[in-house]
């Protein structure tokens, strides 16, 4: 059973996002519904007492300071002034989901349910979430695979192990460094139980048969029986995948001398793009969501063509680029076999499955349909498509949005050991932190070197 107190007020973010002509303030105001209800019911009462009453508890509700609340939340996410005034529908799905999110926010429940909320911010909104969340007066659950935000805002883990929950104080790193000592403790007990039970059963062996040590031995028998079995804690299976190594090419890789890049014509998105890349680069562009990170990526990847100025590439420059969009055009029909056999059809089978086995898909899972995957699967799967032919450059644009907490440190792993370059577009501070010795600052209409 699960008992929650009649009084107590649950909330979450909704799975749907808000849309519609409300204004985004007022989505807002509108989540906190006691004083909505007591708003609307003062402008149609002509009952002076009931009057007094509604007053009396929007003071005690602190009601006169919900709209600068409400503007606090949104600036934190991300909305100025303007983007508060104007209509839901103006916004595209990740913006309105963080809208959803000040809603559940600014309602503020006794208990507050968050999964991965975190997925749709930029580095500055999820720093503020963290710093809002830390400070939450209530009681807060939190699902995330986001190490810095769990760092920053849980005192305590729980973890789903076998079936069951298992609380740990602290916050996530000092679980892990909990959950280690813990396996090591429990590894190194159960070594010298199995020592002893193998001592045990040779004196057993070898006395049971004597009449003088007979009731030694039986003695032995029972204590063998009462020893309860200490079983090492299970590991889960280590996750490890690699990119494939590429030739050295003679630098620069890249070169943009004055270039432009945009959708519309004579509306640039990005311009003045004086860069050049190298194979020993790791890149991270930063700056937030609506700047134009995205379209830079699609630009170094020839996905765009410059409307001014030029992109100078290497003669024999392969590109293995990774965007979220791309799982949208896998085909959910096929197999992971299937979808690396067309890429690579005159390689022989075995030469195919060990390009997908890189990314830890056994023969099982490459036989299986698309459909059936998980988002982590699906991602891995992707790794496994824009790599086949050893690429020069990576290009990632947000890859650790459905990977869990294991897979985003192979992944940390594999890039570090991967010898060419790589540039990265990700919102997990800590993937940026372990990865990237560059950071560009993709702001105000063009790309710096930050």
């Amino acid at each position: 059973s699960i008992s929650v107190p009649q009084s107590a007020r649950v909330g979450e973010v909704a799975q749907e996002a808000p849309g519609g002509l409300t204004l985004v303030i007022d989505a807002v105001l509108a989540a906190d519904r006691e004083r909505a209800a007591l708003l609307a019911e003062a402008e149609h009462t002509s009952d002076a007492h009931r009057i007094a009453e509604i007053h009396e508890r929007l003071i005690d509700i602190g009601a006169h300071a919900a709209p600068a609340k409400a503007a606090t939340i949104l600036n934190g996410l991300g909305f100025d002034h303007d983007a508060q005034n104007r209509p839901l529908e103006e916004f595209s799905g990740g913006w309105r989901m963080r809208v959803g999110l000040a809603c559940a926010l600014f309602a503020e429940p006794d208990l507050l349910l968050l999964d991965e909320p975190s997925n749709h911010l930029d580095i500055e909104a999820k720093l503020w979430l963290a710093d809002y969340l830390r400070t939450y007066p209530r009681t807060l659950i939190l699902v995330s695979h986001d190490r810095e935000l769990l760092n920053a805002v849980c005192t305590g883990i729980v973890h789903i192990d076998n079936l069951k929950l298992v609380t740990y104080a602290g916050n996530y790193d000092r679980f892990e460094r909990t959950r280690r000592e813990q396996a090591e403790r429990l590894a190194t007990m159960a070594a010298r139980q199995a020592a002893e039970r193998k001592r045990i059963q040779t004196f057993i062996d070898r006395f049971k048969a004597k009449a003088t040590k007979a009731r030694q031995a039986q003695s032995r028998v029972k204590l063998l029986e009462k020893m309860e079995p200490i079983v090492p804690m299970a590991e889960a299976p280590a996750i490890e995948f690699s990119f494939p190594q590429p030739q050295q090419l003679a630098p620069p890789i890249i070169t943009m001398d004055r270039a432009a890049v945009g959708y519309a014509e004579n509306t640039p998105v990005l311009s003045k793009l004086d860069l050049r890349i190298d194979m020993d680069d790791r890149i991270a562009l930063l700056g937030q969501n609506g700047n134009g990170k995205s379209t830079f990526i699609r630009l170094l990847a020839d996905r765009l063509k410059p409307m001014a100025g030029s992109v100078r590439r290497s003669g024999k420059l392969r590109v293995g680029y990774f965007s979220q969009q791309q799982e949208e055009e896998l085909d959910f029909e096929a197999t992971p076999f299937e979808l690396m056999r067309r890429l690579m059809p005159l390689e022989p089978p075995v030469k195919v499955r060990a390009q997908l086995g890189r990314f830890m898909f056994s023969a099982d899972k490459a036989d299986r349909k698309v459909k059936s995957l998980s988002g982590g699967e699906k991602t891995r799967l992707l790794f496994a498509l824009m790599t086949k032919d050893a690429p020069h450059i990576l290009m990632l644009d947000e890859p650790t949005n459905h990977l869990d907490m294991d897979s985003r440190s192979a992944l940390v792993e594999a890039l570090n050991e991967y010898d060419g370059a790589v540039i990265l577009v990700s919102h997990d501070s800590s993937l940026v932190r372990l990865v990237a010795d560059q950071l560009w600052l993709v702001a105000d209409g063009t790309c710096k070197v930050y």
